[in-house]
């Protein structure tokens, strides 16, 4: 139940996070472009890369704070931080397959997805 609470805390802080700095960025950028959301999928998959990478390689860190920051804090900033490690380590895993499969199905279905849930939207909305 512990866990529970600490992805629930990491998610909050994560979800603001990803608000705040969605936000900011259209200050400096325009916003024709999702710079947005590709800044806090580039700062996710960072912050997930330096804390499985170095923090939890060294043992820098408690397991309750690795869930923290993964789970919690880059799942409630982008989930595409997760998706980013798991394909780097089927790539180091030389499972280049897997990889692929992974980059091809999680982009391509996961926009299909998105484009179902429209035509879907639109047909139940008569538009």
């Amino acid at each position: 139940m512990q866990n529970y609470f600490i992805v629930f805390i990491g998610a909050g802080f994560g979800g603001i996070s990803r608000y705040w700095l969605t936000n900011s960025t259209y200050k400096f950028l325009p916003s024709n472009f999702p710079f947005g959301t590709l800044f806090v999928n580039i700062t996710g998959s960072f912050i997930i890369g330096i804390t499985m990478y170095y923090f939890d390689t060294n043992n820098l860190i408690s397991k309750e704070m690795k869930i923290l920051l993964t789970t919690g804090f880059c799942g409630g900033l982008t989930t595409f931080s997760t998706f980013s490690f798991e394909t780097i380590n089927l790539l180091k895993e030389k499972e280049f397959l897997f990889a692929g499969a992974n980059i091809l199905l999680n982009v391509f279905i996961t926009l299909m997805a998105v484009f179902a849930a429209y035509k879907l939207s639109k047909l139940i909305s008569g538009i």
